[in-house]
């Protein structure tokens, strides 16, 4: 396979490195937590977001307030955003069913579809407040019939109050308690029970490095959805394609945050060295370019390969977060990759959609994790869980009697005589030979 790197971003025993220094300091946070609870969480609370309140969690008097302060237009359009993300989640929730069946005579077998109790939804704030990760959590949850919620976001940093547009999308997705606490704080908060809360069954949502690491740490403590960390996104373009479009897309998720992949995969060699006189044009004019710039400058990759069969091979060992196909047969990708976290099928369409406004769900597995999960959707807030039933004398013993070998054969003696028990009380004679 011919793979030429036109540009390559930081190599990978920097970003290793960088990866442990994140482990560490979110080991020591999360254990500060467990350790000193509530106290931890307002002094860390005060240390990286100089907020620090009688009471994290908002009253609904707050909260009433606070979505009066967001103009008619922008609470219609949330509204309008939440009713594309709940309806395809409803439509999603619709394939799961449950199950029963009898196998052979007298055995039922079967499952149901049971909601998690009760979840944790991060929504990031910071340097964006990311008012479309509500819906993607928060919504999703009280579709998929999750009875509790808990919502977490941090304060505005430039404000130092409570996001207002984000608090709204939490209240409009159903949150039934809202917290104003951001970053790994918050995770832990959710995770043991702190500052009020109950402990959750289970947290979700994206956020930067720390979150993510936060979130694998306290995997197991709680359940999590997956691990979504920076934002990653590949372009597959060819010549159809124009360093414009390409150039645009790359950096519409570059801005993210400084530690952002963006990634072109091309056939055409013309796009592939257009692409650096494009990126400087453009950030020349870009409000967010110091960041999607940064991004660009470490992580920011250009690869050219031969064919669409290369494309889809090496597109697969990345594993993006976003991929987005621009090329004259984008169905070819949806038929052929098995590796991302959503696909943006051809011009008309682009990641800004799927994060914003047109129904699929924005919270995606990064670093990798799209080799082995997909993203956030209702069946990740629900567990298929089986069960089993036996009706007849018949039935018990015939499995009994099997149940009964197969345990001997792995010297399991208190399992067979489980069996055994059944046999002898529910079997025929020639079934106890």
């Amino acid at each position: 396979m011919a793979v030429t790197y036109i540009k390559k971003g930081i190599t990978e025993a920097d970003s290793s490195a960088n990866q442990v220094k994140t482990r560490q300091i979110v080991e020591g946070i999360l254990n500060d937590v467990a350790t000193r609870r509530d106290e931890a969480v307002r002094e860390l609370s005060n240390k990286f977001d100089k907020w620090n309140p009688e009471s994290f969690r908002l009253s609904d008097e707050q909260i009433q307030d606070i979505i009066a302060t967001v103009s008619e237009s922008t609470q219609k359009d949330i509204k309008w955003a939440q009713a594309q993300v709940r309806r395809f989640a409803q439509i999603q929730k619709s394939t799961l069913r449950d199950v029963e069946i009898e196998t052979i005579p007298g055995v039922i077998l079967g499952h149901k579809n049971l909601p998690v109790n009760s979840v944790g939804c991060y929504v990031p704030g910071g340097r964006y407040p990311m008012v479309a990760s509500a819906h993607m959590s928060v919504l999703t949850a009280k579709v998929a019939g999750v009875k509790r919620i808990i919502a977490c976001t941090p304060p505005d940093p430039k404000s130092g109050m409570p996001p207002a547009e984000t608090v709204t999308a939490m209240h409009f997705g159903g949150a039934d308690e809202i917290y104003i606490l951001g970053g790994v704080q918050a995770m832990a908060a959710m995770a043991y029970g702190c500052v009020g809360m109950q402990q959750v069954d289970m947290i979700v949502g994206p956020g930067n490095q720390y979150v993510a690491e936060a979130k694998r740490q306290l995997f197991g403590q709680v359940g999590i959805d997956l691990l979504a960390g920076p934002t990653e996104t590949l372009v597959i373009a060819d010549e159809t394609c124009d360093a414009e479009q390409v150039v645009t897309d790359l950096l519409g998720q570059a801005e993210h945050g400084p530690n952002s992949p963006a990634v072109l995969l091309t056939t055409s060699e013309d796009l592939a060295m257009a692409i650096d006189d494009e990126v400087k044009k453009q950030l020349a004019v870009l409000s967010t370019g110091d960041i999607a710039g940064k991004a660009w400058e470490d992580y920011g990759q250009v690869i050219l390969v031969e064919s669409e069969e290369e494309m889809v091979e090496v597109a697969d060992d990345i594993a993006s977060e976003h991929v987005q196909i621009n090329t004259k047969n984008p169905d070819y990708f949806l038929e052929h990759m098995t590796n991302y976290g959503a696909l943006f099928l051809g011009n008309r369409t682009n990641v800004a959609y799927g994060d914003k406004a047109i129904g699929t769900n924005h919270t995606l597995p990064t670093k990798k994790a799209a080799r082995y999960t997909g993203g956030l959707w209702v069946g990740k807030f629900i567990k298929t869980c089986t069960y089993q039933k036996v009706t007849t004398d018949e039935a018990s013993a015939l499995v009994g009697s099997y149940c009964s070998r197969l345990c001997k054969i792995e010297g399991f003696i208190g399992h067979k005589e489980q069996a055994d028990l059944r046999v002898r009380r529910y079997g025929k004679k020639e079934e106890l030979a």
